[in-house]
């Protein structure tokens, strides 16, 4: 027979070990529900990296709820971006226009051969870089065109390099192409024409670090200034046009950072100033080897704080007394 108080502790003791109990069944319900929680959220990541494929394509005819298969292409840059890897690639399959787009990754965009694909646009930038730190992008088989009421071509703000290839850039109330860089970087440009622009055809400048600028087989014609090196930008040109720009062909214009521009076997014509160097607060250079420069206003200028520099084998025809001190290399 059990007494009062023995009875006492062993109820005592059943109501401690309840809550425990209950504990342990609640636990086990929720086991599998956290598991089963983990399970989806594994399954959607490996969903999205899925989704992002190496290579993916746009088409006039194609949807941006599309995949951006070649089979189910998407129908805008922006809208096939967000679908590709980076360091993946963008393909036109047709003749189109695939709209403006902002890269914030290494990617290339390729137009196809011929540049069978075109960005047009109304009060905004064509293409926008703003790439990380180590990012490279290419821009390949494009057609870039404002209509006279975009504002930049192309504008590259950040990444560790930007290509321009085979590219026609036209009709922007600003530049062409605008490099805007706030710690350096490269620039290549090759077989590309920029023309109407209201700005520079291509215009460059960075802060502390030098952009360097690279420049072959291309046309910057019939723009305010057809190349403007700004402060931190050096420039290396070659087999290159700078004709009919209202103002300058060819500028090298410092104020904060030197400027340095090298032009090689390249031509400056009908344009007010063929070639420019100075005229601003910070040293400003150029440098000329088998330069034609011919029929324009002035044919070479040196400003405040700038300088040119010849190797001897150039040419200036029918462009006015020179307003430059030329130094010999």
């Amino acid at each position: 027979m059990l007494n009062a108080a023995a009875g006492r502790r062993i109820v005592d003791l059943f109501r401690f070990r309840r809550p425990r109990l209950h504990n342990r069944k609640e636990f086990s319900m929720k086991v599998p529900r956290l598991c089963f929680s983990v399970f989806v959220l594994a399954l959607v990541a490996s969903s999205m990296a899925q989704a992002q494929a190496t290579r993916t394509w746009v088409s006039g005819v194609g949807d941006d709820v599309n995949p951006c298969s070649r089979t189910a292409p998407c129908k805008t840059f922006a809208g096939a971006i967000s679908k590709t890897a980076a360091g993946g690639e963008i393909d036109a399959l047709d003749p189109a226009g695939f709209g403006a787009v902002t890269i914030v990754k290494a990617i290339t965009l390729d137009g196809g051969g011929g540049l069978v694909s075109s960005i047009l646009v109304n009060g905004t930038n064509g293409v926008t870089v703003q790439a990380g730190p180590n990012d490279v992008v290419t821009l390949r088989n494009l057609s870039i065109t404002g209509v006279g009421l975009g504002i930049n071509g192309v504008r590259f703000n950040s990444g560790r390099a930007l290509h321009i290839e085979h590219c026609s850039i036209s009709s922007f109330t600003n530049h062409g192409i605008d490099v805007e860089l706030s710690g350096g970087g490269q620039v290549f440009v090759q077989d590309t024409v920029s023309q109407d622009n209201a700005g520079s055809g291509l215009n460059a400048l960075s802060t502390g670090t030098p952009v360097q600028v690279t420049v072959d087989n291309s046309r910057f014609d019939n723009n305010s200034v057809g190349v403007s090196a700004l402060d931190f930008s050096w420039f290396a040109i070659r087999n290159s046009q700078a004709a009919g720009n209202s103002q300058v062909g060819f500028l090298a214009q410092a104020n904060g950072g030197t400027a340095v521009m090298s032009i090689a076997n390249s031509t400056a014509g009908n344009n007010a100033i063929g070639v420019q160097a100075g005229g601003g607060s910070a040293a400003s250079s150029v440098r000329l080897a088998g330069v034609a420069v011919f029929l324009n206003l002035t044919g070479l200028r040196t400003a405040t704080n700038g300088s040119i520099a010849s190797f001897g084998n150039n040419y200036n025809s029918g462009s006015g007394t020179p307003s430059a001190s030329i130094a010999q290399q």
